[in-house]
């Protein structure tokens, strides 16, 4: 499906928009954290970083990105097939912080963990667009989906991930990722409403450290 294709490059365009963040001056602050209001921190492309939308639509400091598909790569050329599709993302702290606290000159992800597993890292992604169907209509289409970061005492098999009593929590992506809840609309398939709901629960909650 177009839209699930979408989902999977979506923690790229996150994680790369901010990939290269350096401070100006590149000072130490032992024991404290820089702050976006600092103006000291850098996007990739060396613009400095700061509250509110940015003029691709990401709002680091709110932890919120609105805005169409191609927007979130910077209107690459590769992803012009999907220019016309919008995208919400809404993240937590441990996902991508609006701080750098370790003083790495990057925003930080995941601070206080070797990797996202049990950081209680989540993501949702909003996806709509349209299409021409078949029969020459407009189709249009909305996808939403929850991505948690696996807790650390879940094992990962056969594509899902599984809590320590072994409920199910949700299939994998991204490696140290699970998806707890899809639902998708299209008015020309008729797919309507709930795909998948985790059956260890949907809500962030359960996975927080």
């Amino acid at each position: 499906m177009r839209r699930r294709l979408i989902v999977l490059l979506v923690l790229a365009a996150l994680l790369a928009a901010v990939a290269a963040a350096v401070p100006v001056g590149a000072k130490p602050k032992a024991n404290a954290c820089t702050t976006i209001q600092s103006g000291e921190l850098l996007r990739s492309d060396g613009v400095p970083i700061t509250t509110g939308y940015d003029e691709w639509g990401y709002n680091y400091q709110a932890h919120l990105f609105n805005g169409y598909y191609c927007d979130a790569y910077r209107d690459a050329a590769w992803c012009q097939p999907y220019k016309d599709d919008h995208l919400a993302m809404k993240w937590n702290d441990a996902w991508l912080s609006n701080k750098d606290c370790d003083g790495d000159g990057l925003l930080d992800r995941h601070y206080g963990y070797p990797s996202y597993i049990g950081s209680g890292a989540w993501e949702t992604n909003h996806m709509s667009g349209e299409y021409v169907g078949d029969d020459g209509k407009a189709c249009r289409w909305n996808y939403f989906v929850k991505i948690v970061a696996a807790p650390a005492d879940a094992v990962a098999s056969g594509g899902y991930w599984y809590a320590a009593d072994g409920t199910e929590i949700g299939p994998t992506i991204w490696g140290e990722f699970a998806i707890v809840q899809e639902v998708s609309n299209d008015t020309c398939t008729g797919e309507h409403g709930l795909l998948y709901k985790s059956p260890f629960g949907p809500g962030f909650g359960h996975f927080a450290p």
